[in-house]
C-alpha cells in the first residue's frame, strides 16, 4: 500500500497541481510505467526501458552552486564544476514553474545509507514512474513506521521534459544535473538516464560524511564464512561487481559503501549491474535477476513479439544496465553492511599488460594507488582509440568526490591503520603481452588468487619485489600457473615488456603529480620506480 508523505511538497515550498503518487510500491510503480507507455514487460516480468539519447552519466553538464558553503570545502576543477547561485535561482524558479504544470508526480522517501546514525533522508521527486521504481529499489526503503514520521533533508527534483537554457541557467546545453549544497535541493533535467539521481546521493555522501570521519567508497564489499569484510575499489569494467557476487560470500553491496568507527556500511538498497553481453554461465547470480519481477532493464534489447532479451545486442547502448533490490542476490547481508574490513582490493584492468595478477601493497603504496586509481581503455572502445590508454580517476571515483582527494586519501590511510586492514592491487587485465597481443587474465586464476588473500594464505607463500612498482608479488602459489605471477616471463619479447612498463611508470608519476604536495614524505617515496629508462 502507498504510504501519505509526512511532509506535504508544499511543507517544502513545492507548490504543484499534479497528482502526488507518494511511496507506491513496486507493482504499483511497474503498472503506471506501462500503462504510460514508459516501458514493456519481459515475458519473465521485468521492466524494459529505454533512455534515449542520454545511456550514461552526462558528467559535463552537472555542477555545483559555489557560494560560502562551498567555496572552501569543494575541489573545483574539471570534475567539479561551478554554478553560480544566481543561475541556480533562476533555474530553480524554473524548475518550479515546471513542476507547477505537471499532471502526475511521483514521490519517494528514502534513506541514503544503510547505518542509522550515517544516513541521510532524501525525497525523489519524479515525472516517470519508472524513474520513482528506479531509485526506490536503488536507495535504501524506509519502513512504514519510518515513512510516517519522515523528514526530508535532501531533495532532487528529476524531470527528463526539462529544457535548461544556457543563456539564463549558465548551462553547456539542455541537459543540467545542478547541486546547491547550501539548499540541500539537486535538480535534474534534458535527461531520462537514472543512474543521474542514483549518483547524486553518493556525491551527497561523499561530500558529507569525511566531516563526520566516515570513509565514503566507490566500492564493493562482502563477507566471508569467516566473518570478515572485503572491499573492491574500481572503476568499470574491473569486475568489481562480479568478484564480489561470489557465492561462497555474503553480498554487503556492489557499488558504494562507507567505512565508520564499527562497520562497513551500503548506501543503497539495490544493484546497478551491466547486462551487456551478461550470459547465465558466466554470471548466474545478476544473469537471474533479468527474469524478476521489479528488476528495470535499460536500453537491453527485447524481441517485440516474444519479449525474449537479447544481452548480446548493443544497437541500444554499450552500457545497457539493471536495477534490481539486493535481495534478488543469493546470500545477502540482512543488515545491508558487515564488520570493518580485513581486506581492501584496488582492482584495475590493466591493458598494458604490465602488471601482476596481485600484488601486496603497503599502506603507502595503498593511498598512492588509491589517489591514482588507474585503470585502462583498451582500442575499440572509443572512437581514436588505437592502442592501450591509461585512465586515472583518483579515489576510484573522482566524478562523485566532491571535496580534495586528498580527504578521502588520508580517510583510507587512517583507516587502513586503526582496523589493520591488508591491502591488494589485482588485476583483472591483459597477461602475455599488451591488449592485442596477449589474452585477458583467466578469471578463474583471478578468483584463486583471491581466495587466497582473503583467506590468509597467501601470506604465508614467497614474494618477490616488482622491479618497477616497488610492491610485493607473489612467486608460486597454488593451484596458479606460477608463469603469469611474473608478467615479464608471459612476454615474447622482453624488450617490448621493459619499454612498455617504463612507459605506464612514467604515465603514474606524471598523473600523481597534483598530489604530491599533499601527501607525506612516505606516501611519495612509494612511487613506481622513475630511474627506469624509458
Amino acid at each position: 500500500m502507498p504510504t501519505p508523505l509526512a511532509q506535504p511538497l508544499s511543507s517544502q515550498g513545492l507548490e504543484t497541481q499534479a497528482d502526488i503518487h507518494a511511496n507506491l510500491g513496486t507493482a504499483q510503480l511497474v503498472e503506471s510505467a506501462v500503462r504510460s507507455g514508459e516501458g514493456e514487460l519481459s515475458r519473465y516480468g521485468s521492466l524494459v526501458v529505454k533512455t534515449g539519447a542520454h545511456t550514461g552519466r552526462s558528467a559535463k553538464d552537472k555542477f555545483i552552486v559555489r557560494d560560502d558553503t562551498t567555496e572552501d570545502t569543494v575541489w573545483w576543477g574539471k570534475v567539479n564544476v561551478d554554478m553560480s547561485p544566481e543561475h541556480f535561482a533562476a533555474l530553480k524558479e524554473d524548475f518550479l514553474a515546471a513542476l507547477d504544470d505537471k499532471k502526475e508526480l511521483y514521490v519517494a522517501d528514502l534513506f541514503g545509507g544503510s547505518q542509522p546514525e550515517h544516513r541521510v533522508n532524501v525525497r525523489v521527486i519524479n515525472e516517470l514512474a519508472w524513474h520513482n521504481l528506479f531509485i526506490r529499489t536503488m536507495l535504501v526503503r524506509p519502513t512504514v513506521e519510518e515513512l510516517g514520521d519522515f523528514a526530508p533533508e535532501y531533495t532532487i527534483i528529476d524531470l527528463p521534459s526539462f529544457r535548461a537554457d544556457p543563456a539564463r541557467h549558465g548551462t553547456r546545453s539542455e541537459t543540467v544535473i545542478a547541486v546547491n549544497l547550501s539548499e540541500k535541493l539537486i535538480l535534474i533535467g534534458g535527461t531520462q538516464y537514472a543512474g543521474e539521481m542514483k549518483k547524486s546521493v553518493f556525491g551527497i555522501l561523499n561530500y558529507l560524511l569525511p566531516a563526520k570521519g566516515v570513509m565514503p567508497m566507490h566500492c564493493s564489499a562482502n563477507v566471508g564464512a569467516d566473518g570478515k569484510t572485503a572491499i573492491f575499489f574500481g572503476l568499470s569494467g574491473t569486475g568489481k561487481t562480479t568478484l564480489s557476487a561470489d557465492a561462497s560470500r555474503t553480498l554487503i553491496g556492489d557499488d558504494e559503501h562507507g567505512w565508520s568507527d564499527t562497520a562497513v556500511f551500503n548506501f543503497e538498497g539495490g544493484c546497478y549491474a551491466k547486462m551487456i553481453r551478461l550470459s547465465e554461465e558466466a554470471e548466474p547470480e545478476i544473469f537471474a535477476t533479468t527474469r524478476k519481477f521489479g528488476t528495470v532493464l535499460e536500453n537491453v534489447v527485447m524481441d517485440p513479439v516474444s519479449r525474449d532479451l537479447d544481452f548480446d545486442d548493443n544497437s541500444l547502448a554499450e552500457n545497457t544496465r539493471g536495477a534490481y533490490p539486493l535481495e534478488y542476490i543469493p546470500n545477502t547481508s540482512a543488515d545491508n553492511l558487515g564488520p570493518v574490513p580485513k581486506n581492501v582490493i584496488m582492482l584495475t584492468a590493466d591493458a598494458f599488460g604490465v602488471l601482476p595478477p596481485i600484488a601486496r601493497l603497503t599502506p603507502e603504496q595503498a593511498m598512492y594507488h588509491f589517489l591514482s586509481g588507474y585503470t585502462a581503455k583498451v582500442a575499440g572502445t572509443e572512437i581514436g582509440v588505437t592502442e592501450p590508454e591509461a585512465t586515472f580517476s583518483t579515489c576510484f571515483g573522482a566524478p562523485f568526490m566532491p571535496r580534495h582527494p586528498s580527504v578521502y586519501g588520508n580517510l583510507l590511510k587512517q583507516r587502513i591503520a586503526e582496523g589493520g586492514a591488508q591491502c591488494w592491487l589485482v588485476n583483472t587485465g591483459w597477461t602475455g603481452g599488451k591488449y592485442g597481443v596477449g589474452n585477458r587474465m583467466p578469471i578463474k586464476a583471478t578468483r584463486a588468487l583471491l581466495n587466497a588473500a582473503l583467506d590468509g594464505s597467501l601470506n604465508n607463500v614467497e614474494f618477490r619485489q616488482d622491479p618497477n612498482f616497488g610492491f610485493d608479488v607473489p612467486v608460486a602459489v597454488p593451484g596458479v600457473d606460477d608463469a603469469i605471477l611474473d608478467p615479464r616471463s608471459t612476454w615474447a619479447d622482453k624488450a617490448d615488456y621493459d619499454q612498455t612498463a617504463a612507459k605506464l611508470v612514467r604515465l603514474f608519476i606524471d598523473n600523481f603529480a597534483e598530489f604530491e604536495s599533499h601527501v607525506d614524505e612516505a606516501v611519495r617515496q612509494a612511487a613506481p620506480n622513475a630511474s627506469i629508462p624509458a
